[in-house]
């Protein structure tokens, strides 16, 4: 990657970007089609192309930029307004939102996203659908507790049946994408020599969390939405919590660090330690993922197997 002489914003629609060139202040509309992509990545060269995550639509320019080589950022969405809303823009429009991102990318230190390569891209779309089915059998397992009518569950029961064998063949793919890339292999193994860390697990922070492993024990826990943030103004000295960042990887965490604190000595010691002088068995558990994320992140840096006893 090139360092990064200009920045360009681009605010993403269904049907085409808006995007703004910061040294030039030039906005243009470009069509969401993999030729005009293309050649919008191709005069991006040299340049930092800010953007926000959007549901999955951003996912076409960003195999574009990353194609070309491009170095980009993808930034939480919410960070991206409350920057408008500092500098005075509350109006909210394509154009301008497109104008504030490329002002964004000038006025702080982002960190670029790291390209996505195909095994990884596909990987997150079958977690993701995955984590689909998984949200409609937990609706149907509730439905069939409350259903009365013998014929209502028993279509409940053909659809839950149905839709864990669904769940079934999609782990067996997603076992499979990690098994035919080496890289992705090797991660997997070193992830789960910890406890608490299943094949799931491992996979969704492959997909997820690609930047495990190249950031300090700080940054990651932020990114996984699992640092404390301050709340103190004067005199007033507020309890700190946890917000932001990626929720999919902090409620996977939160269960691990759970799991990971009832086997793991160092994790069930720092646990009780917590919960003897009075801390809440919630904020405990939280506690444990963070410390669990740093674990794994050290782990994948060193490229090391967990050590009982060392978390």
């Amino acid at each position: 990657m090139t360092l990064p002489q200009d920045v360009i914003g681009v605010d993403i629609a269904k049907d085409w970007i808006d995007v703004f060139f910061l040294s030039a202040r030039r906005a243009e509309r470009v069509p969401m089609a993999t030729a005009e992509l293309r050649a919008f990545a191709a005069r991006a060269r040299g340049a930092l192309v800010v953007f926000e995550a959007s549901g999955g639509y951003e996912h076409p320019l960003a195999e574009a930029l990353g194609a070309a080589d491009v170095t980009y950022a993808r930034v939480n969405p919410r960070q991206a307004r409350e920057f408008a809303r500092a500098t005075g823009r509350l109006a909210k429009t394509d154009r301008v939102d497109a104008r504030v991102l490329a002002e964004m990318g000038r006025a702080l230190a982002l960190r670029p996203t790291p390209p996505a390569d195909p095994g990884r891209a596909r990987l997150a779309g079958l977690m993701g659908r995955r984590d689909d089915l998984g949200a409609m059998l937990r609706a149907e397992m509730a439905r069939l507790r409350q259903a009365r009518d013998a014929s209502v569950r028993r279509d409940i029961g053909s659809m839950i049946a149905l839709l864990r064998r669904r769940i079934g063949k999609l782990e067996a793919e997603i076992a499979a994408v990690i098994g035919a890339d080496e890289a992705l292999s090797d991660r997997s193994r070193l992830l789960r020599t910890m406890p608490g860390v299943g094949p799931l697990l491992a996979a969704s922070l492959l997909a997820r969390l690609p930047e495990l492993g190249r950031l300090d024990r700080r940054a990651i826990a932020s990114l996984a939405g699992l640092a404390p943030h301050a709340c103190d103004s004067g005199r007033f000295r507020g309890k700190r919590r946890i917000w932001g960042g990626r929720a999919e990887v902090r409620r996977t965490l939160c269960l691990a660090g759970f799991i990971a604190s009832r086997y793991d000595p160092a994790l069930r010691a720092f646990r009780r330690k917590l919960q003897e002088v009075g801390k809440p068995v919630k904020l405990a558990i939280v506690a444990c993922a963070r410390k669990l994320i740093t674990v794994l992140n050290a782990m994948l840096r060193d490229q090391r197997e967990h050590r009982p006893g060392t978390g």
